[in-house]
């Protein structure tokens, strides 16, 4: 197994790289295509502000790789967000792998929802992992609901917390960063 976590400098990468060497797996910190190319599993993290990471990814052309991979793919929090068709933050495009936008919370309660919340999820990243699990959240956009859902969580609103299409797979929340049912969910993403 050789996993790849693409290097684009908006990243959650140290909490990353911790969380995979406790379930005794080592990854690649890499901008490389090629390196990216060849690994076994892709993950792509993100936090920060979404036109400049993707003005990033441009940079260095990962905007055309990210969606020809044909491997697993686990877009994280910013990561997930680019994946979708465009967000309102900066007005950005995004890489068009999920049909859906990325839109700002109008709730009433405290923006960025951040903290520890409850997310329905199924499917194959959810294996092992009861529906009323809690995952760790920061955040200020969310993706709108989709036929690719396969998580929800309820912020006065329900939002997509996770979605699948075919090899490519995406949690708003940080597994990274939500104890024991994070861990199950990289293992899950792991065993694809």
């Amino acid at each position: 197994m050789s996993i790849a976590i693409i290097d684009y400098g908006a990243g959650n990468i140290q909490s990353i790289r911790f969380a995979l060497e406790r379930l005794g797996v080592s990854a690649t910190l890499s901008s490389d295509p090629e390196t990216i190319q060849s690994a076994s599993h892709v993950i792509f993290p993100g936090v920060g502000e979404a036109s400049s990471a993707m003005a990033k990814l441009k940079s260095t052309q990962l905007d055309k790789l990210i969606p020809e991979l044909t491997q697993p793919v686990l877009g994280i929090c910013l990561g997930m967000q680019l994946m979708c068709n465009s967000s309102e933050e900066g007005n950005t495009t995004g890489l068009g792998i999920f049909d859906t936008e990325v839109v700002r919370f109008t709730t009433t309660r405290n923006v960025p929802h951040m903290g520890w919340n409850e997310v329905k999820g199924s499917g194959v990243l959810f294996n092992k992992i009861p529906n009323d699990s809690h995952f760790y959240l920061v955040h200020s956009y969310y993706a709108i609901p989709n036929e690719y859902t396969v998580g929800y969580c309820l912020y006065d609103i329900n939002f997509a917390a996770a979605m699948a299409k075919n090899n490519f797979y995406g949690t708003q929340f940080h597994p990274e960063k939500s104890g024991a049912m994070g861990a199950q969910l990289l293992q899950n993403f792991l065993s694809l």
